[in-house]
């Protein structure tokens, strides 16, 4: 399976408008990278261009030893030569043939002889589990199922790489997340080279074995899914991984402390009083915890809200005259109104200067994280 290359792609419309800038990114042989961001931020876009469907306005693709597209060289692979396989959100399934019938179309097309498009079809029915579907037609399936079918078709064709583009949106939660473990075990038993878009985090924190986090056209951190989640690169990496999301405080870095109001935390000596004058705090839900009013912790605090959701347990608390979430999964030990502390783990704490960037070294996190 190639590794595929992005250097300083763009696509641009017109002369202001960019959907995906400057944009360098290598994809490791054999790994999951999901593209993941909100709406409109170029994942899709990059998809496509990698795929041959849009044509950058600038940069070079190459995938494995081939270029695929350079301006400079004014070459641009067709998509069919580019040795990909891609799945739409939607699944585009010829409702008047079987499952069968459905999965062989390409081969029919590139006129496999039958004996080896019949072993192929088995196979991947097989490692799809969608083996006993073969003879129904693809309207008597469930979602999951045509979800599969989709994918076999791509599959059968014997791709170097797998693209999807959002194929789970159309899913209802119960059906995704079981979606989510088959798609992940078949990239473990295939070994394929496999990007995909989602604006979901849940799906790329799951699945992914790398992650491409994007924003307005443009790459804010590329690693595996713990090290982005636990050490973002910037202040938007940190607010949109994570449910909920991450509690942001605005203060000022004085002689080694962070300070906000009530609050005085001290710093590691990694962060330099000379790297900003003011910078964010951030804390995860989940990173906290909440003692009685004589505890430890980094100020008094007032719980204000407590939302059970089963498993866990949601305080809104008020610190420093900010409003803080804090998840636990003990039983509602306090009470609205009452005073607390709150407590952070010190290897937890996230710090971001004004322009956004983090301020804090991360350690390296292994790569099969």
């Amino acid at each position: 399976m190639p590794a595929i290359k992005l250097d300083q792609v763009s696509r641009a419309y017109g002369k202001q408008v960019y959907a995906v800038r400057d944009l360098t990114l290598e994809i490791p042989d054999g790994s999951f990278t999901t593209l993941l961001g909100p709406s409109g931020c170029g994942k899709t876009t990059t998809l496509r261009m990698i795929a041959g469907l849009d044509m950058p306005t600038k940069g070079t693709i190459r995938i494995g030893d081939k270029l695929a597209f350079s301006l400079e060289e004014g070459k641009s692979l067709a998509p069919a030569k580019r040795g990909l396989g891609l799945v739409f959100q939607s699944y585009a399934l010829w409702p008047h043939l079987t499952v069968a019938k459905n999965i062989s179309f390409g081969l029919e097309v590139q006129k496999v002889p039958r004996a080896e498009a019949t072993r192929r079809i088995e196979q991947v029915a097989t490692a799809l589990q969608i083996d006993g579907l073969l003879g129904r037609y693809t309207s008597e399936l469930s979602g999951g199922q045509q979800q599969r079918v989709a994918i076999a078709r791509v599959l059968v064709m014997q791709p170097s790489v797998l693209l999807l583009d959002e194929p789970l949106s159309n899913l209802d939660a119960t059906l995704r997340m079981d979606m989510r473990a088959e798609l992940k075990r078949l990239h473990q038993e295939t070994g394929a080279t496999i990007i995909y878009v989602t604006h979901d985090q849940l799906e790329a924190l799951t699945m992914s074995t790398h992650i491409a986090l994007m924003q307005s056209g443009r790459l804010q951190q590329f690693a595996p899914p713990l090290e982005v989640y636990a050490h973002p690169a910037n202040q938007f990496a940190a607010d949109f991984l994570g449910n909920p999301r991450i509690n942001l405080l605005e203060g000022s870095v004085e002689r080694g402390h962070f300070k906000c109001a009530g609050l005085d935390l001290a710093l590691p000596d990694t962060v330099s009083p000379a790297d900003t004058p003011t910078a964010t705090l951030g804390l995860r839900a989940e990173e906290l915890r909440l003692h009685g009013a004589s505890g430890p912790g980094l100020a008094e605090a007032r719980v204000t809200t407590l939302l059970p959701t089963g498993s866990d347990w949601y305080y809104n608390v008020e610190l420093a005259g900010k409003s803080l979430i804090v998840r636990q999964n003990d039983g509602p030990q306090l009470r609205l109104g009452e005073t607390v502390h709150v407590e952070a783990r010190p290897e937890s704490i996230k710090l971001f200067a004004g322009d956004g960037r983090a301020l804090l070294a991360a350690p390296t996190v292994p790569m099969g994280s």
